[in-house]
């Protein structure tokens, strides 16, 4: 079992930034696929940035790209998600996951995920 515990949000404005982290325990993630999802109220929870277990590859979602930044320290057992640029339709629960064996077509998707955070709240204000 892995336990993901999410910090780092809060209330922001329009155009600060935001560092994000995800700390694990229970199980070392270094060769998980790690991604962040992110659900605002009345929506679906929706991708937001996927990295390989290595580092090696990221992906995001065309919403953020250019903004967000993913990365992890593998010998810390983190994930970070820097948000810089942000807007209020940024304003959601951040959710980290844990993919233990997805291949990366899947990262994109919830259902390709086996551990998840409780999640922490961004608010972006006008």
């Amino acid at each position: 079992q892995v336990q993901l515990v999410e910090s780092g949000g809060g209330l922001v404005q329009a155009g600060g930034s935001l560092r994000l982290s995800c700390a694990a325990s229970g199980r070392t993630i270094s060769s998980y696929a790690m991604g962040w999802f992110r659900q605002a109220p009345g929506k679906e929870r929706e991708f937001v940035e996927a990295i390989s277990y290595n580092g090696g590859r990221t992906y995001s979602t065309d919403s953020v790209k250019g903004r967000f930044t993913i990365s992890r320290d593998n010998a810390k057992n983190t994930v970070s998600l820097q948000m810089n640029s942000l807007k209020p339709e940024d304003t959601a629960v951040y959710y980290c996951a844990a993919a233990t064996t997805s291949t990366d077509a899947r990262l994109f998707s919830k259902t390709g995920y086996d551990y998840w955070g409780q999640g922490t709240q961004v608010t972006v204000s006008s």
